[in-house]
């Protein structure tokens, strides 16, 4: 017999609408069955029903994360831990405690910062004869000997894609990627996350097999998406309509292309329709638009989705122009569901113009926590001057008409619903002191629904997941209060106390 669990609370959000109920919601094996006000009936109680009375704590839809690494995740895990080397020879005896020199590389993480250009230390490491590679905390910056320089890395390049030289070699490690894969979804379910779009390079190192093991064996506690990201070669449309037609379960399914156009404002490298300030550059880096919509457009004649970049407006709209010539339907809407992220800058015309085409939108609703309010006001007004006011502008996409799907760049940054709350809601910066364009905000049940039905409808998910509805399957999450009556200084410890996914608990 089916399990049924009932959840009550005074505080439903089923995202369908912005208030809450107070009601209960019922799950009977992996699906939900009932979604009511008040009270459940007493046949609903019988058989053994196991009932949880979350008061007034808030009851929501499983969380969905579209933009995450684990790839880079676990750089953070690999090989020795560093943390505690004082000198050059302290990191030289930690790494000669590797259980396993047999090892293709010799990894350390957690390298203290200060040796990142010790001299010391690299004279050290280049007498060892196996290739090394050590990691700072976040892989910021490493040190490596010259045995590691066939693959192809360099301290000044250690963002996931200039690590691909790497990457066979520690996921090829099933044992450390299987370890890692299970504390990866543990943390993610903890914190209310039930599906990511995962983003792999090439065809995946290696990750696919893994995921596709942990799914035959039922182990998979996450809805896993996975894109392919072209790095070392063009998009590969024959692997991706391989990959779609192997991969399209409930649990694990190919999410199409995932590609970088443009760069960071702040570093000069946004695509601008206007020019920086200052000067007359609109972008400082060389970006293949022609190249990149041919790509495109074969992966939409074969029914393939791509999620492409976007910092500056310049970006922004010629991806738009691009994402224009690919199929619709007789209502103007792309037949494929093409999405943008990042969305640093974006004009008012070619908003309306994504929300016409039914191009989604992957928002980094946590970004403002990553630097000072007078930080993010001076080196983005530095570059855009007055258009600073339209920076981040998630109020003007969602009321265009955007759909929005809540996401992350983790390991940039990790999942946290309170935090995106407080700093996509509330537009608090990282010195939790003042609001960087407070005009620009969300709402909290347009924060909630990026991170659920719109989240979903990013993956291709939105008819069976993202909203508590009769029917659906049953990712259900619970924090351990009022979402919507706290106060401002209150939403950042706000904890969720369960998670299911499925109709299972995972965390509890």
């Amino acid at each position: 017999m089916e399990t049924t669990i009932i959840l009550k609370s005074s505080c439903i959000f089923t995202a369908v609408s912005d208030s809450p109920i107070s009601g209960y919601v019922v799950i009977r094996g992996q699906n939900i069955v009932k979604v009511g006000e008040g009270e459940p009936d007493a046949a609903w109680l019988e058989n053994d029903a196991r009932v949880f009375d979350c008061k007034d704590q808030t009851i929501c839809p499983g969380f969905a994360d579209t933009h995450t690494f684990f790839t880079g995740y676990i750089l953070d895990h690999l090989g020795v831990d560093l943390a505690g080397a004082v000198k050059a020879e302290d990191v030289i005896a930690l790494l000669g405690q590797d259980d396993n020199g047999q090892k293709e590389i010799l990894f350390g993480h957690d390298l203290p910062k200060a040796f990142a250009r010790d001299c010391r230390l690299q004279e050290l490491v280049e007498e060892i004869s196996r290739p090394v590679i050590l990691f700072t905390p976040g892989h910021a910056t490493f040190v490596k000997n010259r045995a590691a320089d066939k693959y192809r890395v360099t301290p000044e390049e250690t963002f996931s894609e200039a690590l691909l030289g790497i990457m066979p070699v520690y996921l090829g490690d099933r044992d450390f990627t299987g370890r890692e894969l299970t504390q990866y979804m543990h943390m993610l379910n903890a914190r209310g996350i039930t599906s990511v779009k995962e983003m792999t390079f090439d065809q995946s190192n290696g990750l696919k097999e893994l995921l596709a093991d942990f799914e035959e064996k039922g182990k998979l506690t996450l809805r896993i998406a996975f894109m392919s990201q072209p790095v070392e070669r063009e998009a590969d449309i024959a692997y991706g309509e391989a990959m779609a037609e192997r991969f399209h379960s409930d649990f694990l399914h190919f999410s199409g292309f995932n590609q970088m156009t443009d760069g960071l404002i702040v570093c000069g490298e946004g695509d601008l329709l206007e020019p920086y300030e200052g000067s007359g550059i609109t972008c400082g880096k060389e970006i293949d638009y022609e190249n990149l919509e041919r790509q495109v457009l074969e992966a939409d004649q074969k029914g393939l989705r791509f999620t492409l970049h976007s910092e500056g407006d310049g970006a922004f709209h010629r991806i738009l122009a691009i994402y224009d010539k690919c199929r619709k339907d007789e209502n103007g809407k792309l037949l494929c569901r093409h999405g943008i992220t990042d969305l640093e800058l974006t004009t008012p015309a070619d908003r309306k113009k994504m929300a016409d085409l039914g191009v989604y939108g992957e928002a980094y609703v946590q970004m403002l926590m990553t630097d000072s309010a007078s930080n993010w006001k001076q080196d983005v007004t530095e570059k855009i001057g007055s258009r600073f006011s339209e920076y981040l502008n998630l109020r003007a996409l969602q009321d265009a008409g955007v759909t929005l799907a809540a996401a992350t760049d983790l390991p940039f940054m990790i999942p946290d619903i309170p935090e995106s709350i407080y700093h996509g809601c509330l537009n608090y910066a990282k010195d939790h002191t003042e609001k960087v364009n407070p005009q620009n905000a969300l709402t909290l049940p347009e924060m909630l629904r990026a991170w659920t039905i719109g989240a979903q409808y990013a993956l291709g998910k939105e008819d069976i997941l993202g909203t508590l509805e009769e029917g659906k399957l049953a990712d259900i999450i619970v924090f351990d209060r009022n979402l919507f009556s706290l106060k401002e200084e209150a939403i950042l410890d706000a904890k969720v106390t369960m998670t299911i996914v499925n109709g299972k608990i995972v965390t509890e």
